[in-house]
């Protein structure tokens, strides 16, 4: 009997040897090997498999031990209640402790999209979309703010966002334009590398980094017309050459995961693109992470679904984000490995890449989300980075001298809807999928900004453009309403979606129409035909999409708290006809109305009138004809040069002269005015139509 009970000990012991993928002073490498010998195909599927929290309601999270989940993800807008951080909490420790409970006690991978911001979270800090950011030109700042969303997304429980977004939009038909830095790829790589480091860390694990995804493998941003999850039409060479050097950049920042992308390339679905996702990215690039599916993205794979789960997994996808149909995925893809149509091999690279993460995540130590972190969440120090963040995301556009406001401006008239509106500031993929107007999360309207600023007395506010008050300067707030995805897409609306809408330019032509100075303020995810208002206006800024914290960081700008940095991320097109045009690309007769890097400061002149000795130009913009006379009290030289540095006008000119020059036969473009005596240069622009 003492000799079995010692039999008996002696391999309890062994067991617990056996068991290295529980020891954390083990390698990863021993740890994911270790663990892997120990898995039914069953526990390995699951961990390939990735199911939509409110799928698994009705089984109380018992699917997670059922079928051995290994992930699972909040989609826009799918959150606990009430949508506070401690609910977050105890629904992530919740599926964590199910998790637990399994045989081998594998913790999940918790997804959101985390994309400007913790931007599913009621409170938390919404920055500025990554158009803005990308006219920052500052990778730092960028850096910072991933960091803070990691923060804010691990103090509510996730460890995983489907973030940055490196796409690279050649369109702004494209209704994610703005979830993209820019439409140049040297913009973009610089801040993928930023982003990846601030959500990841200098180490991936600790409890301020979570998981980082590039995405979307690859050209989404180049599809024909602009249209989401459209088809990509280009040679391998313009793919690599636009597309693919963000990637590079995020892989040797260490990113852990990638995200193959709806679209197609010239006629096939990425998801299913061995030659992408497998010989370009893991072989060719050194990938060393792992492949996650889009939302139900190996469904759109030719074929029925087990043909496309076959395609897709054999092409290198090594986790599928199948929301609600993840059970017969599991059955689907085990019935594919019994049939020697996915191998045993390609099963374990898939599951060995998703294992090492969650090791080096630190998950098999902690799963459990800590109370320390939730004063984080939107806290007075990140709402102050995100103020940061708009004031060096606007675009001055135009200003004739009315910027900054003077101090004793007297009555500040903040005029449009959106002018008050916190939704609006924050466009798509805030708190739902698409975004809402009004008041969905805790944050500083325009109209609240500047009446703290100055005081509520000195401050009104009007969305009624058919009784507009007295005031000494208006500040006119307009643009798009929220969306998301293929429900922004523009190229099927017309010229009409590329306007501003019937409300917004009625406002601008009453408060015009009134005589009260003004400034406009354009909140969209891309350009847009703002002709009309760069003409009525005495100043306009681009403000993107700023988030939460827009109204202060606005009001900054426009008090001259900050004198503006921002720099146009994309060309910014004269019409919708003009549309697509980039500034590397052959554009084939389309016209800019401001060209990439364009944007104006305090220091600026503009197009219009500014300084002692007045320059003025009418009309501005002009068609057949342009006047342009000055108040230089000598002879000095007039030049005009196109939007390419060429000359196209050259005369003397003497004080009080009326020039007129006939300009039909220009290109229709922007044009730089130049007056020069002696020393002393003024330079307006002029825009022809």
């Amino acid at each position: 009997m003492k000799k079995l009970i010692t039999i008996l000990l002696l391999l309890g012991v062994s067991q617990l040897h056996a068991q290295i993928y529980l020891d954390p002073d083990a390698s990863i490498d021993d740890r994911v090997e270790d663990l892997l010998s120990q898995m039914t195909l069953a526990e390995k599927i699951g961990q390939m498999t990735q199911a939509e929290r409110n799928s698994m309601v009705s089984s109380e999270l018992e699917d997670i031990k059922t079928w051995y989940l290994g992930s699972v993800l909040s989609g826009g807008g799918s959150t606990p209640t009430p949508n506070t951080a401690e609910k977050w909490q105890e629904m992530y420790n919740n599926m964590q402790a199910k998790a637990r409970e399994t045989r081998l006690g594998i913790p999940i991978l918790y997804g959101v999209d985390a994309v400007h911001g913790h931007n599913n979270l009621i409170g938390a800090t919404i920055f500025p979309h990554n158009i803005g950011l990308g006219c920052t030109r500052d990778p730092e700042l960028v850096k910072e703010i991933a960091r803070i969303t990691a923060l804010e997304v691990r103090a509510s429980g996730p460890d995983w966002t489907f973030s940055p977004c490196i796409t690279v939009p050649q369109t702004e038909f494209w209704g994610r334009t703005y979830e993209g830095f820019s439409e140049s790829t040297t913009l973009v790589d610089s801040m993928a590398k930023a982003a990846v480091l601030g959500y990841q860390s200098d180490s991936l694990g600790p409890q301020n980094s979570i998981l980082a995804c590039a995405k979307h493998f690859l050209g989404d941003g180049g599809t024909q017309n602009g249209t989401d999850q459209g088809n990509t039409v280009l040679t391998e060479e313009e793919l690599r050459e636009t597309h693919l050097p963000p990637y590079l950049s995020a892989i040797n920042a260490g990113v852990g995961s990638v995200m193959a992308s709806f679209n197609s390339w010239n006629g096939e679905k990425c998801h299913g693109r061995k030659d992408l996702l497998t010989d370009l990215l893991k072989t060719e690039l050194g990938f060393q992470g792992f492949v996650v599916g889009d939302w139900n993205g190996i469904n759109q794979v030719d074929g029925d679904f087990k043909a496309a789960i076959e395609k897709s997994i054999n092409a290198g996808v090594d986790m599928g984000m199948q929301p609600y149909d993840y059970v017969s995925f599991i059955q689907k893809l085990t019935e594919l490995v019994n049939e020697g149509k996915v191998s045993q091999e390609r099963i374990d690279d898939a599951v060995r890449r998703i294992l090492r993460i969650k090791f080096t995540l630190g998950l098999f130590e902690n799963s459990t989300a800590s109370a320390t972190l939730l004063d984080t969440v939107g806290c007075a120090t990140h709402r102050e980075m995100g103020r940061r963040a708009v004031r060096e995301s606007l675009v001055l556009l135009k200003n004739d001298g009315i910027l900054p406001l003077p101090k004793n401006a007297g009555k500040i008239l903040v005029a449009g809807s959106k002018g008050n509106d916190v939704g609006a500031m924050c466009g798509g993929w805030t708190i739902t999928w698409q975004g809402q107007l009004g008041e969905i999360t805790e944050g500083t309207t325009i109209y609240e900004g500047l009446k703290n600023a100055l005081g509520s007395s000195k401050v009104t506010y009007t969305s009624n453009s058919g009784s507009i008050p007295d005031a000494d300067y208006a500040v006119v707030v307009v643009g798009e309403n929220p969306y998301a995805e293929g429900s922004g897409d523009l190229f099927n609306l017309g010229s009409n979606g590329f306007d501003l809408s019937t409300a917004d330019k009625a406002m601008v032509t009453a408060v015009n129409a009134k005589g009260i100075p003004m400034v406009v303020i354009l909140l969209s995810g891309r350009p847009l035909d703002i002709r009309p208002e760069l003409e009525t206006s005495n100043a306009l800024i681009a403000a993107w999409l700023p988030g939460t914290e827009g109204g202060t960081g606005i009001t900054d700008v426009l008090m001259g708290g900050y004198n503006p940095t921002g720099k146009l991320s994309h060309t910014w097109p004269m019409s919708f006809d003009d549309v697509p045009i980039n500034y590397l690309s052959s554009n084939s007769g389309k016209v800019a109305l401001f060209p990439y890097g364009y944007g104006l400061n305090f220091d600026n002149v503009s197009i219009e009138t500014t300084g002692e000795n007045n320059l003025t130009i009418y009309p501005n913009p002009c068609h057949d004809y342009v006047i342009i006379t000055a108040g230089f009290d000598t002879e000095s030289q007039m030049r005009v040069y196109d939007a390419l540095g060429r000359m196209v006008y050259h005369s003397g000119y003497y004080s009080g002269q009326l020039i007129n020059i006939p300009v039909k036969e220009w290109k229709s473009g922007i044009y730089t005015v130049t007056l020069q005596k002696k020393n002393e240069v003024v330079s307006k622009r002029v825009i022809k139509n």
